[in-house]
């Protein structure tokens, strides 16, 4: 039997993600499960500002310059690491695809219990490409910082 899909395979996939993404907050108590299905858009002004953090992380990480990639990253995040070194050394080692990509594309952005993820897929250099969640975070001064980036694989292999 054939069934026809409202959404191109890439929409679905994004939908999928987010609803994955619900349901990890819902498990990590982070809101109740009859309010997974509440989500909004970020204002423009912001999916602005965001995807130009992120681009901007992307093109540090191009010409290698580990403190600026790593500027981009939370306080909390930045302490993590400790320095823009052990930074670089997890992108390189876990994030090939964010580090050295063929393609990047912006995709949906979208606030769940007032915490802020924009999807963006990537084709990494060895042609796979996996769709990355970023979690954004609004700092004091209204900034936005990444203060995390989970991959998840699309099954897709790109020529």
């Amino acid at each position: 039997m054939l069934l026809a899909y409202p959404y191109p395979a890439e929409r679905r996939v994004i939908l999928s993600l987010f609803a994955g993404l619900l349901l990890c907050l819902a498990a990590a108590g982070l809101f109740q499960p009859a309010y997974a299905q509440d989500y909004s858009t970020p204002p423009q002004a912001d999916q602005t500002a965001i995807m130009n953090i992120i681009q901007s992380q992307l093109d540090a990480f191009q010409v290698d310059d580990g403190a600026r990639a790593f500027s981009f990253a939370t306080p909390q995040l930045r302490r993590m690491f400790g320095t823009p070194e052990n930074f670089m050394a997890m992108v390189r080692g876990g994030y090939m695809a964010v580090y050295r990509p063929q393609s990047v594309e912006f995709l949906d952005a979208r606030v769940v219990s007032g915490r802020t993820g924009q999807a963006v897929r990537f084709v990494g250099p060895d042609g796979i490409a996996v769709i990355a969640i970023y979690t954004m975070e609004r700092q004091p001064d209204g900034s936005w910082r990444i203060a995390a980036v989970q991959l998840v694989p699309t099954g897709e292999v790109s020529s």
